[in-house]
C-alpha cells in the first residue's frame, strides 16, 4: 500500500517510515510534485492536519495522511500550541523557538507540558482522526543531540531523560507521533 504523507520535513518522513511495517510505503509531497507550503491557517492543531490532508486529496487525487503537532505548555495557557513550529517567527528555527519557549517559562514554576500529534487519514473517501498524547515537562535547559523540534528540553514523565536523549525506539514508543501513529496502523490493518 502506497499513502501520501503530507510532508516534506525529511525528519518527520523517516521517524514515521521507520514505525511501518514494509508492506506501506510513504511518499513525499515532493514525490507526488506538490512543492508549495500547504496552508495552515486552522486555528487547532486538528484543523491543521485536515487541512493539509484535504489539500492533497482535492488537488492531487491521493489517498494520504497528514499530521499536525504542537506543543501545549500548561503555565502559557497551552502555547505555543498550534504555533510551535513558528512561535519565535516565521524562519521556523528550533532553537529560537526553544529559545523563546525558555525565556518565556524563566518566571514559571510550573514547567507540566504535552506534545499533541494529530493525523488525518484519507482513504477511499472517508476521513478519520487519531491523536496522540506525550505528558511531561519543559527542562531549564537544552539537553541531548537526537531528534528535532522541542526534543531537547521536552522531558516525558516517567523518564530521566529528554527525547532528544532518548533511542529512536524509545522514543516512537511513547511519543505522541508513536501514539497517534499506532492508531493510524491499528486501523489500516482493518482495512
Amino acid at each position: 500500500m502506497k499513502l501520501v504523507f503530507a510532508s516534506n520535513n525529511k525528519n518527520k518522513i523517516a521517524e514515521l517510515q521507520s514505525m511501518l511495517p514494509s508492506n506501506i510505503t510513504i511518499l513525499s509531497l515532493e514525490s507526488i510534485g506538490c512543492f508549495e507550503d500547504i496552508p495552515e491557517t486552522a486555528d487547532t492543531i486538528e484543523g491543521n492536519a485536515i487541512l493539509k490532508a484535504n489539500y492533497v486529496t482535492e488537488k492531487f487525487g491521493y489517498d494520504c495522511f497528514a499530521d499536525d503537532t504542537g506543543l501545549e505548555v500548561t503555565a502559557l495557557n497551552g502555547e505555543p500550541g498550534v504555533y510551535s513550529a513558528r512561535y519565535a517567527g516565521e524562519q521556523k528555527n528550533s532553537d529560537d523557538n526553544m529559545n523563546k519557549l525558555l525565556s518565556d517559562l524563566s518566571d514559571k514554576n510550573d514547567r507540566s507540558a504535552q506534545f499533541k500529534t494529530v493525523i488525518a487519514l484519507n482513504y477511499k473517501g472517508t476521513q478519520q482522526l487519531f491523536t496522540g498524547i506525550a505528558k511531561g515537562h519543559i527542562k531549564l535547559e537544552k539537553t541531548g543531540t537526537g531528534g528535532f523540534g522541542y526534543d531537547p528540553i521536552f522531558q516525558p514523565n516517567e523518564y530521566t531523560e529528554t527525547f532528544a536523549q532518548l533511542s529512536a525506539i524509545v522514543k516512537n514508543t511513547i511519543s505522541h507521533r508513536g501514539k497517534a501513529t499506532h492508531q493510524l496502523l491499528n486501523y489500516l490493518n482493518t482495512l
